[in-house]
């Protein structure tokens, strides 16, 4: 088979890999070497979910999660207007739990995340592997040298419209409406993405996520109450909002002229402040989702993950709150905002958020 033969997904990747050997380190090599592996492997086993609901052996509970779906692929491109593409018509089934680990890292007295630097996507807060033990070798690396380093696992990712995004085993054990949001999400994605601005992308696909989530559930009531959706995003503003409250205390312990020392006691105290915190949080829920994540170190990289999923989510739904709801205006004015340079984008997003402090969707 020919280059000019290939499949344009597996001829595309190819030809990034190439181009990536030529103007990359040793050390960068093999990290693209893995990407690389991973994706192609994601290629080579999908199957198409069409072709699985044919067959009568497949697994009723899969059947029932694949036809959902394919109707909230459906739904996010006829209602919320995302270009899907030919993502989620595929299904790879994996054997392992998720289909890739993220590293994140930030200096020892510093709320900042590192940055590392890719071709299409930018700087992003985060380096993602598709193997665990490569994950744990990369972070025991940076924390050798003085990060704060956080792990976590990751069910689903976009590739941006670059491939053809499969569904994987990963999510299929996520709650029905977790599952369709979790879509909503990556869907996002394909439609504005601004490379090297990560809080900027993750709290725009955040907020559609949420907004489309609402929609859905008016249109399938079965799926989920939106009374339960109220109490969960309930749940999720308040848990933001400690753990901001957190780091921006913590951010000011660093800003200080103390001794390093006395930072690290403080840090600490920080620490223990929250996990406090939370415990009465958690028994006013009656909810104990997220002790999971506070099982972790909350150190600096953990903390980071929090701001860069949610601290823009305010002002998107401000943003679409000033539109009256139309998500074709909506997209627009974000569109609009990704062509700012960074420092003008988040001023610009923030003086919305300051015009309606209070409206549907707008954490507290």
């Amino acid at each position: 088979m020919t280059l000019s033969q290939m499949h344009r997904p597996l001829r595309t990747l190819l030809i990034g890999i190439a181009a990536l050997m030529l103007l990359s380190s040793c050390e960068t090599i093999g990290y693209y070497s893995q990407a690389a592996s991973g994706q192609l492997s994601l290629i080579m086993d999908r199957q198409s979910i069409d072709r699985l609901l044919a067959q009568d052996t497949l697994d009723p509970e899969v059947r029932r999660k694949l036809l959902l779906v394919v109707e909230a692929r459906s739904f996010a491109e006829q209602r919320l207007m995302l270009p899907v593409g030919r993502s989620y018509r595929s299904y790879v089934e994996l054997q392992r739990p998720y289909v890739l680990w993220n590293v994140f890292a930030a200096p020892e007295f510093s709320t900042i995340p590192a940055t590392w630097c890719y071709p299409v996507a930018g700087c992003v807060a985060y380096r993602g592997f598709f193997s665990e033990e490569a994950a744990r070798r990369f972070a025991d690396r940076l924390r050798h040298d003085g990060f704060d380093v956080y792990t976590g696992g990751v069910d689903a990712y976009s590739t941006l419209g670059w491939f053809e995004d499969p569904l994987t085993s990963s999510v299929l054990n996520r709650a029905d409406h977790r599952l369709v949001s979790l879509l909503f999400h990556e869907l996002s994605h394909r439609l504005v993405y601004v490379p090297g601005d990560t809080t900027f992308n993750e709290s725009f696909a955040t907020f559609v996520e949420q907004e489309g989530l609402r929609r859905w559930l008016r249109e399938h009531p079965q799926v989920a109450s939106e009374a339960m959706l109220a109490r969960e995003m309930q749940m999720q503003s308040e848990f933001v909002a400690l753990v901001t409250r957190h780091r921006d205390a913590l951010a000011e312990v660093y800003a200080s002229e103390e001794p390093e020392q006395v930072k690290r006691q403080r840090k600490s105290h920080q620490q223990d402040a929250l996990r406090r915190d939370y415990e009465v949080l958690r028994e006013a829920w009656g909810y104990r989702g997220y002790d999971r994540w506070f099982a972790g170190p909350l150190n600096n990289a953990q903390l980071a993950t929090v701001g860069s999923y949610n601290d823009l989510v305010p002002a998107f739904a401000a943003l679409l709150h000033s539109v009256d709801g139309d998500l074709s205006a909506f997209y627009r004015r974000v569109a609009e905002l990704a062509r700012l340079p960074a420092e003008q984008r988040t001023a610009a997003l923030q003086a919305v958020r300051e015009k309606i402090p209070s409206c549907p969707g707008v954490a507290p």
